[in-house]
């Protein structure tokens, strides 16, 4: 394996990278985290809603997978072995109840009814176009709290990133009809509280974002000058999808379903830190003898 030692590991698959990693090769280690660090980050960014829980968890998972690379026997795709990994550590490590912790639909839109609205004219709109946004990825971002730990993990995977029920249910040691239902049941509880409450998909419904702009600003709760999600990305969540693209929407549910593949794919703020600060860790040195 290290007569495939060069400076370019683009066209090295995982399996070799792999290896490579297993025999010190750094530069390999570090491929494979960039390779795969953008579906993770966004994974646990979806998971917990805040962008330093979620940097923290995404390095987190990547020690974790380090240390028991050498158990990596290529039984399966070693992607379906990392979010394995990934998925197990954002359910079950205790540590991470309070960044997982779910709050009831009913109280999270009860908090949004309450902050003021205020409507914008067509200049104003203009002028914070971009916190409007702002607004409605975090407000559908925290509707993701509401599921359990279980149910947001199932429905970002099979609703969000498009995973199979088959890879789905082999992610989460389920069957692929009991991630199937799990699915349906999950996003049958989500899109009828969105339904009945969020003005993106029920045009009844007096919530809207822009409205609540100016609210939301003077609570401090949105900064226009330091967004926090509709920032650093080039892509949308529906590109790390399956199929790669926002479907045309023609019913409510893929109406529901765009709203979230819409989320921007952010890059991590600390992106090169946190792969610095993953193989300069004293037990990944020691393991890997880096």
């Amino acid at each position: 394996m290290n007569t495939f030692l060069s400076d370019n590991y683009t066209d090295f698959n995982d399996v070799e990278l792999v290896q490579l990693s297993i025999e010190g090769d750094k530069k390999a280690l570090q491929n494979i985290i960039i390779r795969h660090q953008l579906f993770v980050y966004n994974l646990a960014l979806k998971m917990v809603g805040n962008v330093q829980d979620a940097e923290d968890l995404t390095q987190e998972v990547f020690i974790k997978m380090i240390t028991a690379l050498s158990k990596f026997k290529g039984e399966s795709k070693f992607t379906t072995w990392l979010y394995r990994i990934t998925v197990n550590h954002f359910i079950n490590t205790k540590k991470q109840n309070s960044k997982l912790k779910t709050v009831s639909f009913e109280n999270y839109f009860n908090s949004i009814d309450a902050v003021p609205s205020q409507g914008l004219n067509d200049l104003e709109e203009k002028e914070f176009k971009d916190t409007i946004e702002e607004i409605r990825i975090n407000c559908t971002t925290g509707m993701l709290l509401c599921l359990s730990k279980e149910q947001r993990m199932i429905y970002i995977l099979g609703e969000m990133f498009e995973v199979g029920h088959n890879l789905g249910g082999e992610i989460l040691g389920i069957t692929p009809g009991n991630f199937r239902i799990k699915l349906m049941r999950t996003r049958e509880e989500l899109y009828n509280w969105m339904n009945k409450k969020c003005g993106l998909v029920n045009i009844n419904n007096p919530c809207r974002c822009s409205k609540k702009t100016r609210g939301y600003i003077s609570e401090g709760k949105v900064d226009p000058d330091n967004l926090k999600f509709n920032t650093r990305y080039k892509s949308k969540i529906s590109k790390l999808s399956k199929n790669k693209a926002i479907p045309f929407t023609n019913t409510v549910d893929e109406l529901n379903k765009k709203i979230f593949q819409d989320h921007p794919a952010q890059t991590p703020i600390q992106a090169s830190r946190i792969v610095n600060d993953i193989l300069n860790n004293n037990l990944i040195k020691s393991i890997l003898d880096l």
